[in-house]
């Protein structure tokens, strides 16, 4: 009966909003994951460029390029997941304190809600930020798996592991990359989740445009040109 009660508290165009939210977070990354094979989305393209890469690796010596480039990707992981723990810290502060939101809100909105809407809309937004830290810690674990597989990669080219294992390296370090990924689009679709503060017509004014400009990315961007033109 709570559950129910606290739903009633937000209208139709509310929820409506947040469902469009979720279906498009979870359809967009389901789409650049899973891409037609005439039409690859960009992390599909640099997923290939990721398994060249560990191949040219096994007969190059020595390997420090290599190295470097991986430190490069795990600090980029680190910076991320810290930048959530920080971001996730404030929205649970403001939770916490959650009239003082309500009073700038209502000063925005001209309405006038109890405070538990203003914190189950934070809530939302503290979920998001939570799934990114998840997926950035898990990427940053991963790409330290690939340096273990990198360095255990025989110096004799002539080896028979040494190709199977540089094929093992460029699967975790793919695997990495897609949860590296993952986090991005949860920080992207937080920011639109923020809108809510606003109202329904923000939220999903702010989802539409999140998708459009993850889309834009993955399937039309210059980048994506560029790496087609191999």
């Amino acid at each position: 009966m709570i559950i129910i009660d606290r739903i009633t508290l937000f209208s139709s165009f509310d929820l409506a909003a947040l469902a469009l939210l979720f279906l498009l977070w979870m359809g967009i990354g389901w789409r650049i994951e899973h891409p037609s094979a005439r039409h690859p989305s960009t992390s599909m393209l640099i997923a290939g460029y990721r398994k060249a890469w560990m191949r040219e690796m096994v007969t190059r010596q020595p390997r420090i390029f290599d190295a470097q480039i991986l430190g490069t990707l795990r600090q980029g992981t680190a910076f991320f997941a810290s930048t959530c723990v920080i971001a996730l810290g404030g929205t649970l502060a403001l939770i916490g304190n959650a009239d003082r939101v309500a009073g700038v809100a209502e000063d925005i909105t001209q309405s006038d809600r109890p405070a538990i809407v203003w914190q189950i809309k934070l809530m939302v937004l503290a979920l998001l930020l939570t799934n990114a830290f998840l997926k950035f810690v898990w990427a940053n674990r991963l790409f330290g798996y690939c340096s273990v597989l990198m360095a255990a990669v025989p110096n004799n080219i002539d080896d028979p592991k040494a190709y199977h294992r540089a094929e093992q390296a460029a699967e975790i370090n793919i695997a990495a990359a897609r949860s590296f990924n993952r986090g991005l689009r949860s920080i992207y679709f937080a920011l639109a989740a923020a809108a809510w503060l606003v109202g329904a017509w923000a939220l999903a004014l702010a989802a539409l445009i999140t998708f459009t400009v993850i889309w834009r990315r993955e399937f039309a961007s210059h980048s994506r040109k560029v790496l087609l033109n191999a």
